[in-house]
């Protein structure tokens, strides 16, 4: 893959795992800013290579967080639905850039592209770890406050660090 990536998947975890995994509030927002790694891979990445770093990525925020597996599953969910919703939301093959960071595709397609991803994470994610529909709506309520709050996080970003 590259450099960047490398370091682009140690800076994620990184941050996931010393500094928001300590961010809770009222157990209702949680940020979850590593699945912004999946969704900076390469856009012409094979699939079997973008299933395999998403698993990378979500056993290793499982392993810091003594999670058992849902961070896994989530990610791969969401890998496994990427290149779908790129088809869905890009209007001609040609318009794509390679990096899909907002710099390179612009405001509409890049919000309409995090929305997605990071609300399909965490409905997988949030729904995996109560596997239960006892309290649905109080799980969705999670699901969309962190959603919320890890989008605002993942837009800053792309302000901040991955400017190129």
């Amino acid at each position: 893959m590259g450099f960047k990536y490398f370091v682009m998947f140690i800076v994620l975890l990184a941050v996931q795992v010393l500094f928001l995994n300590q961010i809770q509030f009222s157990g209702y927002i949680n940020p979850f800013i590593y699945v912004l790694f999946i969704m900076l891979l390469p856009v012409n990445i094979p699939k079997y290579a973008l299933m395999l770093l998403a698993f990378a990525m979500g056993i290793s925020v499982d392993v810091f967080s003594n999670s058992l597996g849902v961070h896994s599953a989530a990610s791969v969910f969401i890998a496994y639905l990427r290149p779908g919703i790129i088809r869905v939301i890009t209007n001609r093959e040609e318009d794509m850039n390679e990096y899909p960071g907002l710099a390179q595709t612009g405001w509409r397609w890049f919000l309409g592209y995090a929305i997605l991803m990071v609300l399909l994470h965490h409905l997988a994610l949030f729904y995996l770890e109560v596997f239960t529909f006892a309290n649905f709506l109080n799980t969705l309520y999670r699901v969309i406050l962190s959603s919320v709050f890890s989008f605002f996080v993942i837009v800053l970003s792309q302000f901040i660090i991955f400017r190129d």
